[in-house]
C-alpha cells in the first residue's frame, strides 16, 4: 500500500480549502473507524485530511438555548461535560455507553456521524433530540437533520466539498436512551432506543437495526397528549417491531431483533413517563 498524502490544516479556513481541493481525501477525525478499515485492507486512501489541529472544532457551549458541540469534541468530553450532563443528561448517557473509555477518549462527535455506522450509539439519541449537523464548505454552510444525514450503510448526504463542523442539539423536556447488548459489556448495540417527550409530543428512534435510523411518527402520535401507561407503551413497541425490517448480523437475527425492539421501545417509553 502506498503511503497516503498527509494533509494537516491548522485552522478551519485551511481545512475547508483543503477539502475543496482534495475532494477524494479521507477525513480523519478520531481515527477509530478509519484506522480499522485501513488495518483490515478495506480502505486505502490516497490522502488523509486530519482535523486534529483545528482548534475551532473542539468547543462545547450553549448558544441561543441549544447545545453546540464542535465536530472534534471527543466522546469522553461529552460524557463528562457538566454543561451536557445538566441540560442534556440522556445525551451524556448515550456517549458514555460507547465501547470503552479508551475508545471514547479518541472518537469524535463529527466522526461518529460522518461514518454513518449503523451500530453506533450517539446517532439515535441525537436524532431523537432533533439535532442538526452543521456542514460547511468554502462556498456555504447548511444544517442537516441527523435523520437526513445518514442515508444508508456508511453513507451520508454530505457533499464532496463539505466537512461536519458542529452539531446543534435542542433542549427537550425529557429524554432516555436504552442500549441492548447481546454480547459483551463493551460490545456495540444489538438494538438501541432513544425516546423523547417534549411539549406533550413523543419521538422514538430505533438504531442499530438497519442502514438508517428508524422512526415511526404515526406510532408516536398515539402518545400525543396522553400518559404513557403500560398498555399504550406496549402498543407503540409492537407497532415499531412490526414496521421495522431489521438486519441479521453477529449481534442477532432479524426475528430476534423484532422481539427486542418491541420490548425496548416499551421499556423506554415507561422510563420516559416515570422520569
Amino acid at each position: 500500500m502506498r503511503e497516503p498524502q498527509w494533509l494537516a490544516p491548522a485552522s478551519l479556513e485551511e481545512a475547508l480549502a483543503l477539502r475543496a481541493e482534495h475532494a477524494d481525501a479521507t477525513v480523519l477525525a478520531g481515527g477509530t473507524f478509519v484506522g480499522i478499515l485501513m488495518n483490515q485492507g478495506f480502505l486505502a486512501p490516497a490522502a488523509l485530511l486530519s482535523l486534529g489541529g483545528v482548534e475551532e472544532l473542539r468547543g462545547i457551549e450553549v448558544r441561543d438555548g441549544e447545545l453546540r458541540l464542535g465536530a472534534m469534541v471527543r466522546h469522553r468530553a461529552v460524557e463528562r461535560s457538566e454543561v451536557v450532563r445538566s441540560g442534556w443528561p440522556a445525551l451524556a448517557r448515550a456517549f458514555s455507553l460507547v465501547a470503552s473509555p479508551r475508545v471514547r477518549n479518541q472518537a469524535t462527535v463529527g466522526g461518529v456521524l460522518a461514518d454513518a455506522d449503523y451500530a453506533s450509539d450517539p446517532p439515535a439519541m441525537l436524532c431523537a433530540l432533533g439535532a442538526k449537523v452543521v456542514a460547511s464548505s468554502v462556498a456555504r454552510e447548511r444544517e442537516i437533520p441527523v435523520d437526513e444525514l445518514i442515508t444508508g450503510y456508511y453513507e451520508t448526504s454530505l457533499r464532496a466539498d463539505e466537512l461536519i463542523t458542529a452539531v446543534s442539539v435542542p433542549r427537550v423536556d425529557r429524554a432516555v436512551y436504552r442500549k441492548f447488548r447481546s454480547r459483551s459489556h463493551e460490545d456495540r448495540p444489538c438494538v438501541s432506543v432513544a425516546a423523547v417527550r417534549d411539549a406533550g409530543d413523543v419521538r422514538v428512534v430505533v438504531g442499530a437495526v438497519a442502514g438508517t435510523l428508524q422512526l415511526d411518527p404515526d406510532a408516536c402520535a398515539l402518545a400525543s397528549g396522553r400518559p404513557l401507561d403500560a398498555e399504550l407503551a406496549a402498543e407503540i413497541g409492537a407497532r415499531y417491531a412490526e414496521a421495522i425490517e431489521p438486519l441479521s448480523d453477529v449481534r442477532g437475527s432479524a426475528a430476534y431483533r423484532k422481539r427486542v425492539i418491541a420490548v425496548e421501545v416499551r421499556r423506554a417509553l415507561l422510563e420516559l413517563e416515570a422520569g
